[in-house]
């Protein structure tokens, strides 16, 4: 019998989906069928922030619950921090790239744009952060798939566009991409660039299935960031970033800032621990942005 795969219907939900599905299918031999479901986050045209966290996730979980699916995908930064009831996220596959990309008119990178640009982003994170490099850009809030986003630009109704790396580059449009940004300027949101594939808990046969497309490295890291993300009680539109690398010696090293929108606050810290403490990595590092006065900069971002 096949196994039923839930998965938004946008273009990059469907390409992160199939690419689990074709790791399921040589995992197991199992066929898998992508069923489709229509989250609130596809219904409305509002800002990330004003829906709230979890808002195109919750559709793919009640299908879970209701059994209606055996497994859904999902982008891992869209994920509320806190568990499931009755689900477990089974696997995270390798990560790509977490980078932000930048998508620029006429081959352009973020410092050779001009004063005043505009460049379209619907993340406060990227928009703190670009605002904090004092370029004189304006920022224009956007919504919608990587090809509405990126069309602006070739429209000319914006100058650039940034958008999670990972996204183009599993849609097949790396080509497109002017700049991938470094870190030390654009730090990404926490697990960026990484999937997670959920399952009923109770359901222990595929659960064990799903553990052959984990990557240990990847789920250290992505733990790491998202217990710095729920130890300051943000949510996944917060301007909170994170980035966690596991070195060659199997420490990993976790990078996290907060920031105001208007970029005027901001406060970046590091902390490293071992693999097997990579969600005390995150709570430490958070504790840490938090006595240097985390709770004020996050207040002024509400």
């Amino acid at each position: 019998m096949s196994l039923r795969l839930g998965t938004r219907g946008s273009a990059l939900a469907l390409a992160q989906s199939g690419l689990v599905a074709a790791a399921v299918e040589q995992a197991t031999g199992r066929k898998v069928e992508l069923v489709e479901i229509v989250t609130p986050g596809d219904r409305s045209a509002a800002p990330v922030q004003q829906l709230g966290v979890g808002v195109f996730v919750s559709a793919l979980r009640d299908a879970l619950l209701a059994k209606d699916i055996d497994f859904a995908v999902h982008s891992y930064k869209d994920l509320p921090t806190a568990p499931a009831e009755g689900l477990v996220i089974a696997a995270i596959p390798p990560r790509e790239d977490a980078r932000d990309a930048l998508v620029a008119r006429d081959n352009l990178t973020l410092t050779e744009l001009p004063t005043g640009a505009r460049i379209g982003t619907g993340a406060v994170r990227r928009i703190a952060q670009i605002n904090a490099l004092r370029l004189g850009f304006e920022l224009v809030p956007i919504r919608g798939n990587v090809d509405t986003r990126i069309s602006k630009v070739t429209s000319g109704e914006l100058d650039a566009v940034i958008l999670a790396r990972a996204g183009i580059v599993r849609l097949g449009r790396a080509a497109e991409i002017t700049e991938s940004l470094d870190p030390m300027l654009l730090l990404p949101a926490p697990a960026q660039g990484a999937l997670a594939v959920e399952c009923r808990a109770a359901d222990l046969d595929l659960v064990a299935a799903l553990a052959a497309l984990d990557h240990p490295s990847t789920r250290a890291a992505v733990t790491a960031e998202r217990a710095l993300l729920a130890a300051l009680e943000a949510g996944c539109s917060a301007p909170v970033a994170g980035l966690a690398e596991v070195t060659d010696d199997e420490e990993i090293y976790l990078r996290g800032g907060v920031f105001s929108p208007d970029g005027t606050d901001a406060i970046r810290l590091s902390a490293t621990g071992t693999l097997t403490d990579a969600e005390g990595v995150g709570r430490r590092l958070a504790a840490d942005l938090l006595a240097d006065g985390a709770n004020n900069v996050l207040g002024s971002a509400a």
